[in-house]
Protein backbone atom coordinates (compact mmCIF):
# COMPACT_ATOMS: atom_id res chain seq x y z
CA UNK A 1 0.00 0.00 0.00
CA UNK A 2 1.27 3.51 -0.82
CA UNK A 3 1.00 5.72 1.78
CA UNK A 4 0.88 9.78 1.89
CA UNK A 5 3.91 11.25 2.85
CA UNK A 6 5.11 15.12 2.93
CA UNK A 7 6.40 14.48 -0.06
CA UNK A 8 3.36 14.64 -1.71
CA UNK A 9 2.69 18.55 -1.33
CA UNK A 10 3.64 20.94 -4.45
CA UNK A 11 3.27 24.59 -3.90
CA UNK A 12 4.02 27.12 -6.75
CA UNK A 13 3.20 30.89 -6.96
CA UNK A 14 4.19 34.14 -7.87
CA UNK A 15 4.76 37.26 -4.72
CA UNK A 16 6.47 40.39 -3.70
CA UNK A 17 9.57 39.06 -2.81
CA UNK A 18 10.42 38.84 -6.90
CA UNK A 19 7.38 39.90 -8.96
CA UNK A 20 6.66 43.72 -8.99
CA UNK A 21 3.03 44.63 -8.85
CA UNK A 22 2.41 45.32 -12.89
CA UNK A 23 3.35 41.50 -12.80
CA UNK A 24 1.54 40.20 -9.33
CA UNK A 25 -1.74 41.81 -10.68
CA UNK A 26 -2.05 39.82 -13.68
CA UNK A 27 -1.88 36.62 -11.77
CA UNK A 28 -4.55 37.35 -9.26
CA UNK A 29 -7.41 35.35 -9.12
CA UNK A 30 -10.87 36.78 -7.81
CA UNK A 31 -13.63 34.60 -6.79
CA UNK A 32 -15.22 33.49 -10.14
CA UNK A 33 -11.48 32.57 -11.33
CA UNK A 34 -10.57 30.60 -8.04
CA UNK A 35 -14.12 28.63 -8.81
CA UNK A 36 -12.97 27.36 -12.37
CA UNK A 37 -9.94 26.71 -11.31
CA UNK A 38 -10.70 24.52 -8.46
CA UNK A 39 -13.26 23.00 -10.72
CA UNK A 40 -11.26 22.40 -13.41
CA UNK A 41 -8.50 21.01 -11.08
CA UNK A 42 -10.80 18.50 -10.05
CA UNK A 43 -11.61 17.39 -13.47
CA UNK A 44 -7.97 17.14 -14.14
CA UNK A 45 -7.87 14.47 -11.04
CA UNK A 46 -6.47 16.68 -8.45
CA UNK A 47 -8.61 16.26 -5.40
CA UNK A 48 -6.52 18.24 -2.54
CA UNK A 49 -5.87 22.08 -3.68
CA UNK A 50 -6.33 25.65 -2.53
CA UNK A 51 -5.27 29.12 -3.86
CA UNK A 52 -3.94 32.20 -1.78
CA UNK A 53 -4.96 35.09 -3.33
CA UNK A 54 -3.81 38.30 -1.92
CA UNK A 55 -2.32 41.89 -2.75
CA UNK A 56 1.13 40.43 -3.22
CA UNK A 57 0.97 36.97 -3.67
CA UNK A 58 -1.15 34.40 -6.01
CA UNK A 59 0.07 30.46 -4.52
CA UNK A 60 -1.39 27.17 -4.55
CA UNK A 61 -0.81 24.13 -2.71
CA UNK A 62 -1.90 20.73 -3.67
CA UNK A 63 -1.24 17.59 -2.44
CA UNK A 64 -0.35 14.55 -4.97
CA UNK A 65 -0.05 17.32 -8.13
CA UNK A 66 2.87 18.42 -10.18
CA UNK A 67 4.42 21.67 -9.79
CA UNK A 68 3.85 21.67 -14.39
CA UNK A 69 0.10 20.98 -13.36
CA UNK A 70 -0.09 23.78 -11.23
CA UNK A 71 1.27 26.17 -13.66
CA UNK A 72 -0.55 25.25 -16.35
CA UNK A 73 -3.50 26.11 -14.02
CA UNK A 74 -2.71 29.07 -13.22
CA UNK A 75 -2.08 30.42 -16.42
CA UNK A 76 -5.06 29.23 -17.74
CA UNK A 77 -6.96 30.73 -15.38
CA UNK A 78 -5.21 34.23 -14.51
CA UNK A 79 -3.74 36.58 -17.51
CA UNK A 80 -0.31 35.42 -16.38
CA UNK A 81 1.69 33.65 -18.75
CA UNK A 82 4.27 31.12 -18.68
CA UNK A 83 7.37 32.84 -19.53
CA UNK A 84 6.06 35.65 -16.51
CA UNK A 85 6.03 32.91 -14.45
CA UNK A 86 8.80 31.57 -15.25
CA UNK A 87 10.75 34.81 -14.50
CA UNK A 88 9.15 35.39 -11.98
CA UNK A 89 7.25 32.38 -9.79
CA UNK A 90 8.48 29.91 -7.67
CA UNK A 91 8.08 26.24 -7.06
CA UNK A 92 8.18 23.67 -3.99
CA UNK A 93 8.31 20.21 -3.19
CA UNK A 94 7.65 18.17 -0.15
CA UNK A 95 8.80 19.72 3.30
CA UNK A 96 9.95 23.31 1.82
CA UNK A 97 6.41 23.49 0.66
CA UNK A 98 4.46 22.98 3.70
CA UNK A 99 6.87 24.86 5.63
CA UNK A 100 6.14 27.92 3.45
CA UNK A 101 2.76 27.61 4.16
CA UNK A 102 3.37 27.99 7.79
CA UNK A 103 5.71 31.11 7.21
CA UNK A 104 2.88 32.56 4.69
CA UNK A 105 0.02 32.01 7.75
CA UNK A 106 2.30 33.34 10.70
CA UNK A 107 3.14 36.48 8.72
CA UNK A 108 6.75 35.48 8.65
CA UNK A 109 6.60 35.73 4.83
CA UNK A 110 4.73 38.96 4.61
CA UNK A 111 5.96 42.33 2.89
CA UNK A 112 4.91 44.07 6.56
CA UNK A 113 6.64 41.41 9.24
CA UNK A 114 3.81 40.12 11.14
CA UNK A 115 1.29 40.83 8.68
CA UNK A 116 -2.56 40.45 10.53
CA UNK A 117 -4.91 39.93 7.56
CA UNK A 118 -2.67 37.21 5.78
CA UNK A 119 -4.19 34.18 8.22
CA UNK A 120 -7.71 35.56 7.23
CA UNK A 121 -6.58 35.37 3.58
CA UNK A 122 -5.18 31.75 4.07
CA UNK A 123 -8.23 30.72 5.99
CA UNK A 124 -10.65 32.44 3.03
CA UNK A 125 -8.78 29.99 0.37
CA UNK A 126 -9.17 27.09 2.53
CA UNK A 127 -12.11 27.43 3.19
CA UNK A 128 -13.34 27.84 -0.16
CA UNK A 129 -11.71 25.00 -1.45
CA UNK A 130 -13.01 23.13 1.48
CA UNK A 131 -16.76 23.95 0.45
CA UNK A 132 -15.74 23.21 -3.34
CA UNK A 133 -15.02 19.48 -2.16
CA UNK A 134 -11.31 19.83 -3.04
CA UNK A 135 -9.15 19.19 0.34
CA UNK A 136 -8.35 15.90 1.45
CA UNK A 137 -7.58 14.79 4.76
CA UNK A 138 -3.83 15.18 4.89
CA UNK A 139 -4.39 18.59 3.87
CA UNK A 140 -6.93 19.42 6.39
CA UNK A 141 -4.74 17.81 9.17
CA UNK A 142 -1.97 20.28 7.63
CA UNK A 143 -3.98 23.21 7.80
CA UNK A 144 -5.06 22.52 11.75
CA UNK A 145 -1.11 22.76 12.52
CA UNK A 146 -0.61 25.49 10.13
CA UNK A 147 -3.81 27.39 12.61
CA UNK A 148 -2.08 26.32 15.64
CA UNK A 149 1.05 27.88 14.81
CA UNK A 150 -0.61 30.94 13.83
CA UNK A 151 -2.30 31.15 17.04
CA UNK A 152 0.44 30.30 19.06
CA UNK A 153 2.96 32.73 17.69
CA UNK A 154 -0.05 35.07 18.82
CA UNK A 155 -0.20 33.88 22.46
CA UNK A 156 3.34 32.90 22.91
CA UNK A 157 4.74 35.78 21.60
CA UNK A 158 4.56 39.05 21.16
CA UNK A 159 4.74 38.97 16.74
CA UNK A 160 0.70 40.24 16.58
CA UNK A 161 1.96 43.26 19.29
CA UNK A 162 1.44 46.73 17.56
CA UNK A 163 -0.08 47.38 14.27
CA UNK A 164 1.15 44.91 11.58
CA UNK A 165 -0.86 45.67 8.23
CA UNK A 166 -0.55 46.65 4.88
CA UNK A 167 -3.04 49.43 5.98
CA UNK A 168 -1.01 50.24 8.65
CA UNK A 169 2.14 50.72 6.22
CA UNK A 170 -0.11 53.14 3.86
CA UNK A 171 -1.28 55.26 6.62
CA UNK A 172 2.63 55.46 8.14
CA UNK A 173 3.41 56.42 4.84
CA UNK A 174 1.30 59.29 4.22
CA UNK A 175 2.09 60.31 7.70
CA UNK A 176 5.83 60.23 6.79
CA UNK A 177 5.02 62.38 3.68
CA UNK A 178 2.91 65.17 5.56
CA UNK A 179 4.01 66.66 8.71
CA UNK A 180 0.12 66.36 10.40
CA UNK A 181 -3.03 64.05 8.97
CA UNK A 182 -4.87 66.25 10.86
CA UNK A 183 -5.30 69.42 8.46
CA UNK A 184 -5.60 67.48 5.33
CA UNK A 185 -8.25 66.23 3.24
CA UNK A 186 -8.42 62.61 2.87
CA UNK A 187 -10.14 60.66 0.35
CA UNK A 188 -10.58 57.32 1.17
CA UNK A 189 -11.81 54.67 -1.55
CA UNK A 190 -13.28 51.64 -0.69
CA UNK A 191 -14.27 50.62 2.28
CA UNK A 192 -13.89 46.70 1.74
CA UNK A 193 -11.46 44.85 4.75
CA UNK A 194 -8.33 47.22 4.20
CA UNK A 195 -10.56 50.42 3.86
CA UNK A 196 -12.16 50.07 7.17
CA UNK A 197 -8.62 49.58 8.64
CA UNK A 198 -7.10 52.07 6.99
CA UNK A 199 -9.89 54.65 7.69
CA UNK A 200 -9.65 53.64 11.87
CA UNK A 201 -5.82 53.83 11.37
CA UNK A 202 -5.75 57.41 9.35
CA UNK A 203 -8.04 58.68 12.31
CA UNK A 204 -5.73 57.15 15.13
CA UNK A 205 -3.46 58.66 13.48
CA UNK A 206 -5.21 62.45 13.80
CA UNK A 207 -6.68 62.36 10.42
CA UNK A 208 -10.16 64.22 10.91
CA UNK A 209 -10.81 65.71 7.10
CA UNK A 210 -11.91 62.45 5.51
CA UNK A 211 -14.56 61.28 3.06
CA UNK A 212 -15.49 58.12 1.48
CA UNK A 213 -16.76 57.09 -1.45
CA UNK A 214 -17.75 52.79 -2.58
CA UNK A 215 -19.38 51.65 -5.14
CA UNK A 216 -22.37 50.89 -2.93
CA UNK A 217 -23.06 53.63 -1.12
CA UNK A 218 -24.58 51.70 2.09
CA UNK A 219 -21.46 50.36 2.63
CA UNK A 220 -19.40 53.69 3.05
CA UNK A 221 -22.33 55.18 5.37
CA UNK A 222 -21.78 51.88 7.52
CA UNK A 223 -17.98 52.55 8.37
CA UNK A 224 -18.60 56.65 8.12
CA UNK A 225 -21.61 56.33 10.83
CA UNK A 226 -18.68 54.87 13.02
CA UNK A 227 -16.48 57.79 12.89
CA UNK A 228 -18.84 60.31 12.41
CA UNK A 229 -16.90 60.68 8.69
CA UNK A 230 -18.46 62.32 5.21
CA UNK A 231 -19.89 60.13 2.38
CA UNK A 232 -19.64 61.04 -1.23
CA UNK A 233 -21.30 59.29 -4.19
CA UNK A 234 -18.94 57.47 -7.01
CA UNK A 235 -20.08 59.75 -9.25
CA UNK A 236 -18.20 62.95 -7.40
CA UNK A 237 -14.79 61.07 -7.78
CA UNK A 238 -12.91 63.44 -9.80
CA UNK A 239 -14.12 66.17 -8.14
CA UNK A 240 -13.12 64.85 -4.59
CA UNK A 241 -9.77 63.75 -5.92
CA UNK A 242 -9.31 67.65 -6.59
CA UNK A 243 -10.14 68.65 -3.47
CA UNK A 244 -7.74 65.84 -1.53
CA UNK A 245 -4.35 66.01 -0.37
CA UNK A 246 -4.26 62.30 0.10
CA UNK A 247 -6.31 59.76 -1.89
CA UNK A 248 -5.94 56.39 -0.85
CA UNK A 249 -7.56 53.34 -2.80
CA UNK A 250 -8.63 50.13 -1.78
CA UNK A 251 -11.00 48.01 -3.79
CA UNK A 252 -11.57 44.74 -5.26
CA UNK A 253 -12.25 45.92 -8.54
CA UNK A 254 -10.52 43.93 -11.35
CA UNK A 255 -9.77 47.65 -13.62
CA UNK A 256 -8.61 50.92 -12.69
CA UNK A 257 -11.01 53.03 -10.49
CA UNK A 258 -9.12 56.11 -11.22
CA UNK A 259 -8.22 56.78 -14.71
CA UNK A 260 -6.57 59.94 -16.00
CA UNK A 261 -10.18 61.22 -16.94
CA UNK A 262 -10.82 61.55 -13.50
CA UNK A 263 -7.74 64.06 -13.15
CA UNK A 264 -8.88 66.66 -15.35
CA UNK A 265 -10.79 68.82 -12.32
CA UNK A 266 -7.83 68.29 -10.67
CA UNK A 267 -5.62 69.38 -13.58
CA UNK A 268 -7.33 72.78 -13.85
CA UNK A 269 -6.54 73.76 -10.64
CA UNK A 270 -3.35 71.80 -9.68
CA UNK A 271 -1.75 71.01 -6.05
CA UNK A 272 0.10 68.32 -5.25
CA UNK A 273 -1.32 65.03 -3.91
CA UNK A 274 -0.62 61.74 -2.88
CA UNK A 275 -1.98 58.65 -4.01
CA UNK A 276 -1.94 55.42 -2.49
CA UNK A 277 -2.87 52.36 -4.24
CA UNK A 278 -3.49 49.50 -2.30
CA UNK A 279 -4.74 47.12 -4.59
CA UNK A 280 -3.85 44.00 -6.91
CA UNK A 281 -4.53 44.69 -9.72
CA UNK A 282 -3.71 48.15 -9.33
CA UNK A 283 -7.01 50.69 -9.07
CA UNK A 284 -5.29 53.65 -10.03
CA UNK A 285 -4.79 53.77 -13.70
CA UNK A 286 -0.40 54.12 -14.32
CA UNK A 287 -0.87 56.94 -16.73
CA UNK A 288 -2.16 59.19 -13.65
CA UNK A 289 1.41 58.77 -12.29
CA UNK A 290 2.31 60.87 -14.77
CA UNK A 291 0.74 64.22 -13.70
CA UNK A 292 3.87 66.33 -12.47
CA UNK A 293 1.83 67.28 -9.32
CA UNK A 294 0.68 63.88 -8.26
CA UNK A 295 2.93 61.19 -5.95
CA UNK A 296 1.50 57.73 -6.90
CA UNK A 297 2.81 54.88 -4.46
CA UNK A 298 1.87 51.53 -5.23
CA UNK A 299 1.78 48.11 -2.99
CA UNK A 300 5.74 47.98 -3.56
CA UNK A 301 6.63 51.48 -2.93
CA UNK A 302 4.98 51.24 1.11
CA UNK A 303 8.15 48.77 2.44
CA UNK A 304 8.69 47.52 5.70
CA UNK A 305 7.43 49.91 8.66
CA UNK A 306 10.46 50.57 11.02
CA UNK A 307 8.84 51.70 13.98
CA UNK A 308 9.41 50.54 17.52
CA UNK A 309 6.75 47.81 17.65
CA UNK A 310 8.10 46.15 14.26
CA UNK A 311 11.70 46.06 15.71
CA UNK A 312 10.17 44.19 18.42
CA UNK A 313 8.40 42.04 15.98
CA UNK A 314 11.77 41.06 14.70
CA UNK A 315 13.16 40.04 17.81
CA UNK A 316 10.39 37.27 18.24
CA UNK A 317 10.98 35.65 14.71
CA UNK A 318 13.45 33.48 16.06
CA UNK A 319 10.79 31.75 18.60
CA UNK A 320 7.62 31.50 15.94
CA UNK A 321 9.85 29.61 13.82
CA UNK A 322 10.50 27.11 16.90
CA UNK A 323 6.76 27.01 16.83
CA UNK A 324 6.79 26.14 13.19
CA UNK A 325 9.20 23.34 13.66
CA UNK A 326 7.17 21.81 16.39
CA UNK A 327 3.58 22.01 14.70
CA UNK A 328 5.42 20.59 11.08
CA UNK A 329 6.90 17.86 13.54
CA UNK A 330 3.78 17.20 14.80
CA UNK A 331 2.28 17.14 11.67
CA UNK A 332 5.32 14.66 10.16
CA UNK A 333 4.71 12.07 13.20
CA UNK A 334 0.82 12.24 12.23
CA UNK A 335 1.61 11.55 8.06
CA UNK A 336 3.85 8.50 9.50
CA UNK A 337 1.30 6.88 11.62
CA UNK A 338 -1.57 6.71 8.63
CA UNK A 339 0.96 4.11 7.52
CA UNK A 340 -0.68 1.69 10.36
CA UNK A 341 -4.27 3.31 10.09
CA UNK A 342 -5.63 0.65 7.46
CA UNK A 343 -4.56 -2.08 9.93
CA UNK A 344 -5.39 -0.04 12.99
CA UNK A 345 -8.99 -0.51 11.55
CA UNK A 346 -9.19 -3.50 10.52
CA UNK A 347 -7.91 -5.00 13.87
CA UNK A 348 -10.35 -3.01 15.45
CA UNK A 349 -13.44 -4.26 13.00
CA UNK A 350 -11.93 -8.17 12.76
CA UNK A 351 -12.29 -8.05 17.53
CA UNK A 352 -16.02 -6.30 17.70
CA UNK A 353 -16.58 -8.64 14.97
CA UNK A 354 -15.72 -11.85 17.23
CA UNK A 355 -17.21 -9.77 20.07
CA UNK A 356 -20.60 -9.68 18.02
CA UNK A 357 -20.73 -13.09 16.79
CA UNK A 358 -19.87 -14.67 20.36
CA UNK A 359 -22.38 -12.25 21.74
CA UNK A 360 -25.23 -13.17 19.49
CA UNK A 361 -24.36 -17.00 20.19
CA UNK A 362 -24.96 -16.15 23.67
CA UNK A 363 -27.71 -13.74 23.71
CA UNK A 364 -30.55 -16.32 23.95
CA UNK A 365 -28.81 -17.49 27.37
CA UNK A 366 -29.03 -14.23 28.84
CA UNK A 367 -32.25 -12.83 30.09
CA UNK A 368 -32.96 -9.04 28.29
CA UNK A 369 -32.06 -7.26 31.81
CA UNK A 370 -28.88 -8.24 31.37
CA UNK A 371 -28.30 -8.02 27.81
CA UNK A 372 -27.05 -4.21 27.27
CA UNK A 373 -25.01 -4.42 30.55
CA UNK A 374 -23.19 -7.66 28.70
CA UNK A 375 -22.77 -5.95 25.73
CA UNK A 376 -21.19 -2.83 27.26
CA UNK A 377 -19.06 -5.39 29.42
CA UNK A 378 -17.60 -7.30 26.76
CA UNK A 379 -17.21 -4.37 24.51
CA UNK A 380 -15.37 -2.38 26.96
CA UNK A 381 -13.28 -5.82 27.62
CA UNK A 382 -12.41 -5.63 23.79
CA UNK A 383 -11.19 -2.38 23.56
CA UNK A 384 -9.00 -2.59 26.22
CA UNK A 385 -7.20 -5.64 24.46
CA UNK A 386 -7.12 -3.60 21.31
CA UNK A 387 -5.75 -0.80 23.03
CA UNK A 388 -2.36 -2.95 23.57
CA UNK A 389 -2.10 -3.69 19.72
CA UNK A 390 -2.88 -0.28 18.92
CA UNK A 391 -0.40 1.22 21.11
CA UNK A 392 2.53 -1.17 19.79
CA UNK A 393 0.77 -0.01 16.18
CA UNK A 394 1.84 3.28 16.90
CA UNK A 395 4.92 3.68 18.52
CA UNK A 396 6.33 1.02 16.15
CA UNK A 397 5.01 2.99 12.93
CA UNK A 398 7.93 3.26 10.88
CA UNK A 399 8.47 -0.59 10.47
CA UNK A 400 6.23 -2.48 7.55
CA UNK A 401 7.38 -5.69 9.57
CA UNK A 402 5.02 -5.02 12.95
CA UNK A 403 2.28 -3.92 10.66
CA UNK A 404 2.68 -7.06 9.04
CA UNK A 405 2.79 -9.30 11.72
CA UNK A 406 -0.35 -8.17 13.36
CA UNK A 407 -2.13 -8.87 10.10
CA UNK A 408 -0.51 -12.23 9.82
CA UNK A 409 -1.51 -13.01 14.05
CA UNK A 410 -5.36 -12.15 13.44
CA UNK A 411 -5.54 -12.98 9.98
CA UNK A 412 -6.64 -9.87 8.76
CA UNK A 413 -8.16 -9.81 5.47
CA UNK A 414 -6.44 -8.55 2.51
CA UNK A 415 -9.43 -6.23 1.64
CA UNK A 416 -9.37 -4.87 5.46
CA UNK A 417 -5.90 -3.97 5.65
Amino acid sequence: MIHPTTNDFTLIGINHWDAPVEVREKFSLDDSRKLLFLDAARREGIQSIFIISTCNRTEIIAHSATAQELIRLLTNYSDGNLDEFHKYGFELEGYRAIEHIFKVATGLDSQILGDLQIVKQVKEGYELASKEGVVSGEMHRLMQHVFRAHKRSRNETSLGHGAATVAYAAVKFAAQTFESLANKNILLVGTGKIGKVTCKNLINLGASKLTLINRTRNRAEFVADRFNLEVADMDRLPQQIADADLVIVATGASEPVIRPEHMRPSMENPKFKVMLDLSVPRNIDPNVARLDFVDVANMDMLGDVTDEAYKKREEEVPLVKKIIEQELSDYQLWMNEQRVVPTIKALTRKFESIREDEFDFFKNKISANDQEKIDNLTRRIVNKIAAYSIEHLRDHHESEDVARMVSDMFKLEADEN
